[in-house]
């Protein structure tokens, strides 16, 4: 598996695609079941794995830690990421709406329940969720590096931040931002064209692409774009031998800012598949005629 290193901490790297975990308690697999499935997804080289303390409504997290203590030799070999500074009403909670937090008394109570539920000691990666209006900046930075300074985190980034938001949070902050988690595919390119993959390279942070898959609509979404997408996709699978997942996933590992897909499927078999695109190149064309069908026009 190819690994993406991180050219600002030496020492921080990632599996080139990553598993999310966002759908686990759907697939209703019992603590032993979750554990053959993380086994199995190392065996592909697959060692990044990407949750969030809000996933499968605060289940999520602890879900998986259920299956790394009876396998506990497991952590060593994976590196966890999991997202916090959303606030969602639920059963477990009082919250009188949907809402964003990026207090430090949220951000590191979050934290340190992440490491909780997980039952490990230490974050590889710690994202804030989504850009927070009322977010003071300085509060932020100082609560991030006390986290990391009491090792309770390794590193941290951001999702969904737009470029003039990574700036302000990294004008406060000691430690680098070293990720930026975006919503990128070919039926959504806007990053590509809207500075937030250009700051990345500039700035040498790794862009991981959730919904790489545009929610599964790349393959069965019945929109005109979706509908033109699985078109090419179907034209160009006969043409270069690959199946359509291949393609856009080659489509987006193509880009120079080398983008971390997170893919969430349960099922080894369409992950499989889906490793076996980093051995692929879609030819330049063919990259052009996907975002010809995906925006319904030539380049300018």
């Amino acid at each position: 598996m190819q690994r993406i290193n991180s050219s600002i901490d030496q020492t921080f790297s990632m599996s080139r695609i990553a598993m999310g975990l966002w759908r686990l308690a759907d697939w209703n697999y019992t603590p032993q079941q979750t554990v053959e499935l993380l086994e199995r997804v190392l065996e592909l080289g697959i060692t990044t794995f990407d949750l969030a303390d809000i996933y499968c409504d605060y289940r999520c997290e602890q879900l998986f830690g259920e299956a790394l203590k009876l396998k506990p030799q497991l952590r060593g070999e994976m590196e966890i990421v999991s997202k916090c500074g959303i606030k969602l009403m639920g059963e477990n909670n009082n919250y009188a709406l949907n809402h964003y937090d990026t207090s430090a008394a949220h951000v590191t109570a979050a934290a340190e329940s992440s490491l909780s539920k997980m039952g490990i000691e230490c974050l590889d990666l710690l994202l804030i969720h989504r850009p927070d209006p009322l977010m003071d900046a300085e509060v932020l930075a100082e609560a991030l590096d006390k986290l990391i300074t009491e090792g309770k985190v390794r590193a941290v980034g951001v999702s969904n931040f737009l470029p003039h938001q990574t700036q302000l949070l990294q004008s406060r902050l000691s430690a680098p931002l070293l990720v930026n988690q975006i919503e990128v595919s070919l039926l959504y390119s806007t990053p590509m064209f809207d500075g937030q993959l250009d700051y990345c390279q500039r700035e040498r942070v790794i862009p991981m692409a959730w919904s790489p898959f545009a929610g599964g609509a790349l393959f069965t979404g019945d929109s005109e774009a979706a509908r033109r997408v699985q078109t090419c996709l179907e034209e160009l699978s006969q043409e270069l031998g690959m199946e359509a997942q291949q393609l856009a996933l080659a489509w987006l590992l193509r880009h120079p800012a080398n983008l971390v897909p997170v893919l969430g499927s349960g099922k080894i078999d369409r992950l499989r598949m889906s490793v076996a695109a980093l051995g692929m190149e879609i030819p330049r064309e063919a990259w052009f005629r996907l975002l010809r069908a995906a925006r319904g026009r030539d380049v300018d």
